[in-house]
């Protein structure tokens, strides 16, 4: 039987990305035993994936490499990947995830060529190195691009995700204290993002929000939020339009409430990742990304980017936001019109 170890270790909108290449991975092997090394906040995901037989969960915790407990976690994850009748798949390109990979014992361990890897000295892990690649494309056709290694060619998306309707009726249930009824079409408003230079500002989600209340499309606005800091954006903006706030919601629920809405309108960011997986219609908004590599692909989306000498810079830090700036509310609306009105 065949056996594969696909490493990718975090982030959530990473792992998305890595789907397809799992997807194409297990339409190839039908009876392959495959297994996937994640970070602990990457579990839940990988809980809604089908035909994955075993999750191997590194729990770091932000231990201290110092500490006992560190180096027993660190030493349980690699007892159980340790398998030498197996093909190990980095699609991280980190050093520890090349480092992974090499202690997993695997005979065969595939990673991006050292041009192509977030941190070029984890080549020095892998027994095969991918060709160099364009970084222009996707990220899941980069992703699907190391699969060619071992004679998989794959250029369609496919998300194997999985969302039980139980839980879509539950959040659903769960947003009807904030107002939600059946009859209103569910917009999804994520105003946060990890990145400060990813993060809309307020007052332009409040133009945006007032603009499209003027429409009368008959829709339920809810803005998601994760962090505290993005809590207190939520606030604000509640604070000026009155807009209902998601209730805390664990990551499956989150997924379970992306599932369900009509729109989202996001931030590159983990939310707008299961959205265009899910085959929702999304209006992404870009700044110091590019959204070629991590942004929707679907006719059905909308994008707000402007181009500019410094876009696809990826800073988390930025002194000017001239970006961000470019996007207007007039401009966010009208995507999100066109979205609504076209899947109306």
């Amino acid at each position: 039987m065949d056996k594969f170890l696909i490493i990718r270790l975090s982030s959530l909108g990473d792992i998305i990305h890595t789907l397809p290449a799992y997807a194409a991975l297990r339409k190839n092997f039908p009876q392959a035993k495959i297994s996937w090394l994640v970070e602990d906040k990457g579990k839940d995901l990988l809980d809604f994936v089908p035909g994955l037989d075993r999750t191997i969960v590194f729990s770091s915790k932000k231990w201290s490499m110092a500490s006992k407990k560190f180096w027993s976690e660190f030493l349980r994850v690699v007892r159980e990947i340790r398998q030498k009748d197996q093909i190990a798949l980095d699609f991280q390109g980190l050093v520890k995830s090349g480092l992974f990979a090499f202690l997993s014992k695997a005979k065969t361990r595939i990673g991006f060529h050292k041009k192509n890897l977030r941190e070029s000295s984890a080549s020095i892990f892998y027994t095969e190195n991918l060709d160099p690649i364009s970084e222009k494309m996707h990220i899941v056709s980069k992703n699907l691009k190391l699969l060619t290694r071992i004679g998989i060619q794959k250029d369609t998306f496919e998300f194997p995700l999985q969302i039980p309707e139980t839980l879509s009726l539950s959040v659903l249930e769960k947003i009807k204290t904030q107002g939600y009824r059946e009859d209103n079409r569910l917009v999804v408003l994520n105003v946060g993002a990890a990145w400060e230079t990813k993060r809309w500002f307020t007052e332009r989600w409040i133009e945006l929000i007032r603009i499209l209340n003027e429409k009368n499309l008959g829709v339920f606005f809810l803005l998601l939020w994760g962090t505290e800091v993005e809590r207190t954006l939520a606030e604000d903006i509640h604070a000026k339009t009155d807009t209902a706030i998601a209730p805390q919601l664990s990551l499956k629920e989150v997924l379970a409430l992306v599932k369900e809405a009509d729109l989202l309108i996001s931030g590159d960011t983990f939310a707008l990742q299961v959205a265009c997986a899910l085959s929702r219609p999304v209006v992404g908004l870009f700044g110091p990304t590019s959204p070629k590599r991590n942004g929707p692909f679907s006719e059905q989306d909308g994008v707000a980017f402007h181009e500019m000498e410094c876009s696809h810079c990826y800073k988390r830090k930025c002194s000017n936001l001239k970006c961000l700036k470019k996007i207007t509310p007039q401009e966010v609306a009208m995507l999100s019109i066109q979205r609504l009105e076209k899947h109306d």
